[in-house]
C-alpha cells in the first residue's frame, strides 16, 4: 500500500467527511424536534444551491451570496415547517413520512423546472493551487474542512451557552416541561428546522465545485449523512459529526483500495450494521422502556 496514496485519502475523506457530517448534523436536529428522518434534507441543500448559484451569476461576490443563501434557506426551513411539517405534527408517522418523501419530490422538479437540469460548474471560494504547500490535500477540500469545523464549533457555542440554544435543546428533549417555564416550543422547533436548512446550504455549497450543480447532487451524500447519523447516533450532534468524519475516511479507503464500485456500498454496509448490531449509534441514547 502507498503511504502517500493513504495519506491523500485519509485527509480527502476527512474533508467529505466534515460534509456528511453538517448534512448528518441537520438530519439529527430534525430528528430531535420530530423523531423523523427529513428525506428531503438534501433536495433543501441543493436548492439553496442553486439559489446561491443565482446570486453569483448577477455578478455578486462569492461570499456575500454565501451569506445571503444561508440566510434564505434559514428562513426557507422555518416557513417549511410553519406551512408543511406544522399542520401535520400529531398525524400519523406515516403520514408525516410521506409528506416528507413529497417534499422531496417537489423540491427536486421544482429546481429542475426551474434551472433545467443541464449540469452546471459552481465555483470554489478557495485557489487552485494547495495551501500551505501540502500535496495531500486540495485547497477546496482543506478549505471545505475548516468552513464545517467553524460551522460545526459555532452550533456548539451557540447550543451550550446562548440562553435561545439551551431553549431549544430543552424544547426538542422535553417540550411538555419546557413549556411550562416559559418556552414557545412550536417556535423553538421551527428555528431548529431553519438552522437545519442552513447548515444544509452551507453543506450543498461546499460540494458542489466537486460534483458538479444539478438537481440530483445530494442523493448519495444524503445517504453518506444518514449512514453517519446513524453511525454515530441519530439523536447526538456529536456522534452525528463523528460519524461523519469516519463515514467519509472508509469511503475514501474503499474507493481507492477496493474499487469506486464498492463506494457507495459502505454506506448501506453500515446503515444496516449499525441497525443490527447497535441501533442507538456509537454515541446515542440507548432506549429502555419498563414493562
Amino acid at each position: 500500500m502507498n503511504a502517500d496514496l493513504l495519506i491523500h485519502q485519509v485527509f480527502s475523506g476527512l474533508a467529505s467527511g466534515g460534509i456528511y457530517a453538517s448534512v448528518a448534523l441537520a438530519l439529527v436536529m430534525i430528528y430531535q424536534a420530530t423523531h423523523l428522518v427529513n428525506f428531503a434534507q438534501g433536495e433543501l441543500a441543493m436548492f439553496s444551491t442553486y439559489i446561491a448559484w443565482s446570486l453569483l451569476q448577477t455578478g455578486m461576490p462569492y461570499w456575500a451570496a454565501f451569506f445571503i443563501t444561508v440566510a434564505i434557506a434559514f428562513v426557507l426551513g422555518v416557513v417549511i415547517e410553519r406551512v408543511v411539517v406544522r399542520p401535520v405534527e400529531n398525524a400519523p408517522i406515516l403520514s408525516v413520512v410521506i409528506v416528507f418523501i413529497g417534499l422531496l419530490v417537489i423540491t427536486n422538479s421544482l429546481a429542475g423546472w426551474i434551472f433545467s437540469y443541464t449540469i452546471k460548474p459552481f465555483p470554489s471560494p478557495f485557489p487552485e493551487q494547495p495551501l500551505f504547500g501540502n500535496r495531500y490535500v486540495s485547497s477546496h477540500e482543506l478549505g471545505s474542512m475548516a468552513i464545517t469545523l467553524v460551522v460545526l464549533g459555532l452550533l456548539f457555542v451557540f447550543f451550550r451557552y446562548t440562553p435561545l440554544g439551551l431553549a431549544m435543546r430543552a424544547a426538542a428533549q422535553n417540550p411538555e416541561s419546557s413549556r411550562l417555564v416559559g418556552i414557545r416550543v412550536g417556535w423553538m422547533l421551527a428555528l431548529g428546522w431553519g438552522l437545519a436548512g442552513a447548515i444544509g446550504a452551507i453543506a450543498g455549497m461546499m460540494v458542489a465545485p466537486t460534483v458538479f450543480l444539478e438537481p440530483n447532487m445530494m442523493s448519495g451524500i444524503l445517504l453518506y449523512a444518514f449512514a453517519a447519523a446513524l453511525l454515530g447516533g441519530i439523536d447526538s450532534p456529536v456522534g452525528a459529526v463523528l460519524g461523519g468524519f469516519i463515514v467519509g475516511v472508509l469511503e475514501n479507503l474503499v474507493g481507492a483500495f477496493l474499487g469506486t464500485e464498492l463506494k457507495l456500498t459502505v454506506a448501506l454496509v453500515l446503515i444496516v450494521g449499525v441497525l443490527v448490531v447497535r441501533p442507538s449509534g456509537l454515541l446515542g441514547k440507548v432506549q429502555v422502556t419498563r414493562v
